[in-house]
């Protein structure tokens, strides 16, 4: 990368492509957000590559002006990765959706959430195949009755954070499309983590799962539905505050502050504590819990690019470099005739 970084705007990572999402899609939010924040992340444009799969999310590639590829069904992660390998200095930044990236894709996600690269994910989650016309994904609740399952889905859903932790991510975030200041600073926050960021975003298809998360953006509800994590801050929500999560032994339950409870008996979140994580992921799909939304867990070891470059360089000192016909003849050899 330049050691200069040129100064831009919002209109320099816009592209000149008409941008094709149904109205009132929850893409536009996300796409808008993203072309506000990158002026102010302090790398050119140049060297960001957007990489996509297959499904509504796939097409931002075409709607930022950077460098980026559509690939094929559930297997961003894994070009993204050869992207990332052959040139550690981009900013590389994968987009999918609950489809392509949990179910097709699947396996490639949780790999590349293990290895560490420096990647930054964002999954739109709407909890429906939007692209292909409302079949229910990975993410769709139990009894979802979509073209796919008239009578109900019975598959239990995944839950993208439960996944990510268990997969080995050190970062794991989750923000909503409507809650834009929250989804430029998670955006922000995923830059600047080292290592492979994953970023869930609640994302409404106001076509085939209109209202998905009502429950989390009904200006009236979702005081009460939304727990807004903040490192080191204690877990309070409610319109006036007086709600909080507490530990009773090792499981989570609600309190109201007042008389018995005060702000000292609630748990503090501690984005470092896995466990911590672990029991905020696990309060997705719960009707007696809020959804948490921000940072849950963010730790930083060594990416799996730089372990690569060192051996590289370990190998090349300890096997000076040869000439392809000497390493095709070492060994045992055969001629065939």
């Amino acid at each position: 990368m330049s050691e200069t970084v040129k100064s831009y705007t919002k209109k320099d990572f816009t592209s000149d492509q008409a941008v094709r999402w149904c109205p009132g899609c929850g893409d536009y939010a996300i796409l808008a957000q993203t072309q506000k924040v990158f002026p102010d992340l302090g790398v050119d444009k140049e060297n960001f590559v957007f990489v996509s799969g297959i499904g509504c999310s796939s097409r931002f590639p075409y709607y930022m002006d950077t460098y980026g590829f559509h690939t094929i069904h559930g297997r961003a992660t894994a070009i993204a990765s050869g992207v990332k390998l052959a040139n550690p200095d981009l900013s590389v930044w994968v987009v999918t959706g609950d489809g392509d990236g949990l179910s097709i894709g699947g396996n490639h996600t949780i790999h590349l959430l293990r290895r560490n690269l420096d990647i930054n994910i964002m999954l739109f989650n709407n909890r429906i195949y939007g692209l292909t016309k409302g079949q229910y994904s990975p993410t769709s609740e139990v009894g979802k009755i979509t073209k796919s399952t008239p009578m109900g889905s019975l598959d239990r859903p995944f839950n993208p954070l439960t996944l990510a932790l268990g997969a080995g991510a050190n970062f794991v975030s989750r923000t909503i499309d409507k809650e834009t200041k929250h989804l430029q600073s998670m955006i922000h926050r995923s830059h600047a983590h080292k290592g492979t960021s994953f970023m869930e975003i609640y994302q409404n298809c106001n076509i085939f799962n209109d209202n998905a998360f009502i429950e989390q953006t009904d200006r009236d509800k979702k005081a009460d539905t939304v727990l807004i994590l903040e490192d080191k801050q204690p877990m309070v929500f409610g319109h006036e505050k007086n709600k909080g999560v507490r530990l009773d032994g090792n499981k989570p339950v609600i309190v109201e502050i007042g008389d018995k409870w005060g702000i000292d008996d609630v748990l503090v979140h501690d984005e470092s504590d896995y466990v911590i994580a672990s029991i905020l992921s696990n309060m997705t799909y719960s009707n007696d819990f809020p959804d948490p939304i921000g940072v849950l867990y963010a730790v930083e070891t060594e990416t799996y690019e730089e372990t690569m470059v060192a051996q590289l360089n370990k190998a090349i000192e300890q096997k000076p470099k040869g000439k392809v016909q000497d390493i095709l003849n070492a060994g045992d050899t055969w001629v065939v005739k």
